[in-house]
């Protein structure tokens, strides 16, 4: 494992001589079930495997059940929380807000995503997000879907979605900014280059990470390194893809689990809809340890040939995955400024 750090760790030519930020994400044995991990260089401790909230609104999960899961994985030392404002139309971060009660908030690092890219669309979600919380404080909120060119300088315009994070962090209202997206490494990229030029350094940042993603615009290769030299922290996802990845028929999802959780990730999101899905979690981070350099290599030759394309990640090559695409008002209006350049 050492050697595959230390290459994610190597910078590209541009970036020999900046002074490097050597962040050491390595796990941290917790008195509980759960080992932790560095945050980036926030200083947080947060679980090596989190639970997403998408799944907690679906059809086939009820309150209770989800409630039920929320508060088992918090006993047992998962912290970490994922979700989003516009899960299910709010569903998810309802039933998050309801186990987050009876003191199981103070055992959360609670994080979830907001879809505008104007500073007053930004603002109402934030907004609404701590209403079905039922938090004071959200830790950790990322601007989500970061999937377009354009969606960097919408978010850093004067009138734009950061302003309104900012403004939110400064009244207390979250306490780390981060940003989230799953199409094409180069735009987490010109993510990061944008918010190099406003002076800002993001505390997070969430990518798919998995078997495939190694072979085709892959995030490990492009993306994690810059991350780890200005101490942004990795934040995993779709090691699974909602399944799709079982379905190529050549992983298992313990196989899926290792591989991601053996990157340099502060934490890797998965999807939980069931207790056995829990345990299977709990059992990932268990046996990490089973999970060898040589069963590291022999699993990206196994994938190779079926990722080469990106056939088994949509979510790079279509617009399946993509929320904002189909419900493009959650972005929010352009400045007047701009539309202002349209002739009548």
């Amino acid at each position: 494992m050492r050697g595959f750090f230390a290459a994610l760790r190597m910078t590209s030519s541009k970036n020999r001589n900046k002074p490097r930020v050597r962040v050491r994400i390595q796990p941290q044995m917790s008195t509980t079930e759960m080992p932790t991990r560095m945050l980036g260089a926030t200083g947080e401790k947060v679980s090596a495997i989190g639970m997403g909230g998408w799944h907690l609104g679906l059809p086939t999960v009820s309150e209770q059940l989800a409630i039920r899961l929320v508060r088992t994985a918090l006993d047992r030392g998962l912290n970490f929380l994922d979700n989003s404002w516009d899960y299910f139309n709010g569903l998810s971060e309802l039933r998050m807000g309801k186990a987050l009660r009876d003191g199981y908030r103070q055992k959360a690092f609670v994080m979830t995503k907001i879809d505008g890219r104007s500073k007053k669309e930004a603002a109402t979600q934030i907004e609404q997000s701590l209403l079905r919380l039922g938090v004071d404080t959200i830790d950790l909120v990322q601007h989500h879907e970061v999937l377009r060119f354009e969606d960097p300088h919408r978010i850093f315009d004067p009138e734009g979605a950061h302003a309104a994070m900012l403004d939110a962090r400064r009244a207390g209202k979250l306490r780390y900014i981060g940003f989230t997206g799953h199409k094409d490494p180069h735009i987490h990229l010109h993510m990061l280059e944008v918010a190099r030029e406003h002076g800002f350094r993001f505390d997070t940042a969430q990518m798919p990470l998995n078997v495939m993603d190694a072979h085709y615009r892959s995030f490990a290769k492009l993306v994690v390194p810059e991350l780890l030299e200005a101490g942004t922290a990795v934040l995993g996802m779709k090691s699974m893809a909602n399944g799709i990845l079982l379905k190529s028929g050549i992983v298992t999802p313990m196989e899926c689990l290792h591989y991601a959780l053996s990157l340099p990730t502060s934490v890797v999101i998965t999807g939980i809809d069931s207790m056995k899905i829990l345990n299977q979690a709990f059992a990932a981070v268990r046996t990490l340890p089973s999970f060898t350099e040589a069963k590291r290599a022999a699993l990206l030759r196994k994938t190779a040939k079926a990722a080469a394309t990106g056939k088994w990640e949509p979510f790079k090559t279509s617009s399946i995955f993509d929320g904002t695409a189909s419900t493009p008002k959650w972005l929010g209006e352009e400045p007047e400024r701009l539309q202002a350049l349209m002739p009548e």
